[in-house]
């Protein structure tokens, strides 16, 4: 059966800029939801410090909660390989941040959408950088993770691999057990394609999901595209909207995961709009999880 993480969508900011929420007082908000995990960032301004991560751990299980996934941005599509090499060495830094906080899977991306950049340039760019992390994931006991990405909060150009055919291209370089898809279905609705579509592709890669619902506040997709390069984060129009409320088939999704067996965690971007949003949001997909993978199903407690 799922689980259900939560990430810190709305306080990204004030983690990871600013200074203004601390880790403990994110931990201590979560703690009121329904959740058994919390999705990790590897930006969080306190994260720096590796003395920190051994105590938001604890702070974290003394909560009941544990920490399934990590959040980082790799830019692996930097036509400099001195670059690329740097990335590299963060990805595997990431990956021992991911194993001292006890979890399993630790997110790469495939890079920034440069104008100068190919396709093929890029896939290989990006494939030969994974494969380079993952004998230090595989040591550890770690998943990398690809998300079919929309843009980094922080970066200036899209993703590379933010198209459906590129996605597939790429993660089709790379067969390793240690590699797998992070799901997003609202980030396909912003290339411009359908989310279905993508996931009857990748459905039986899937190990992880973000259950995510995007709107457009004003204006339309193409008004989208001519300002979200060059642009640091998300463009102005963009909004997270709560969960089951915005352009997801959620009853089609859950559907066609249960088809192929899934059963990873499924982390929440959302809350933007306050805590009583992600409450709500978590509320619709445990609704969702009982019905598609209802308790009967599950194996009897083993006799002690």
């Amino acid at each position: 059966m799922p689980r259900l993480a939560a990430f810190p969508k709305a306080f990204m900011q004030a983690l990871c800029k600013d200074g203004t929420m601390t880790v403990s007082e994110w931990i201590s908000l979560a703690a009121n939801l329904e959740i058994e995990g919390l999705e990790w960032y590897a930006g969080f301004l306190e994260m720096e410090d590796p003395a920190n991560w051994s105590r938001f751990r604890k702070e974290v299980e003394d909560h009941g909660m544990v920490i399934p996934m990590m959040c980082c941005s790799p830019d692996f599509t930097h036509p400099d390989p001195a670059f690329r090499e740097n990335e590299i060495a963060k990805q595997k830094h990431w990956i021992e941040m991911t194993h001292a906080l006890g979890g399993s899977y630790c997110r790469v991306l495939s890079g920034q959408r440069r104008p100068e950049l190919s396709i093929e340039e890029g896939i290989t760019f990006a494939s030969d950088s994974i494969h380079a992390c993952l004998p230090h994931a595989a040591e550890r006991g770690i998943t990398l993770i690809i998300e079919n990405h929309y843009k980094d909060d922080f970066w200036n150009f899209p993703e590379f691999a933010q198209k459906m055919d590129t996605f597939c291209k790429l993660i089709n370089r790379i067969d390793n057990p240690h590699f797998g898809v992070n799901y997003d279905p609202s980030n396909t609705y912003l290339a411009g394609e359908d989310p279905l579509e993508l996931l009857k592709r990748v459905s039986h890669r899937v190990v992880t999901m973000h259950a995510s619902d995007r709107y457009l506040a004003e204006g339309t997709l193409e008004d989208l595209r001519r300002e979200e390069a060059g642009v640091t984060g998300y463009a102005k129009r963009l909004r997270h909207g709560e969960i089951g409320k915005g352009l997801n088939d959620y009853d089609a999704i859950f559907s066609e995961l249960k088809r192929v067996g899934f059963d990873g965690w499924i982390s929440i971007e959302d809350g933007v709009d306050g805590m009583d949003q992600l409450a709500r949001s978590v509320a619709y997909l445990q609704s969702k999880i009982a019905t598609y993978w209802p308790e009967e199903e599950l194996p009897p407690a083993k006799s002690s």
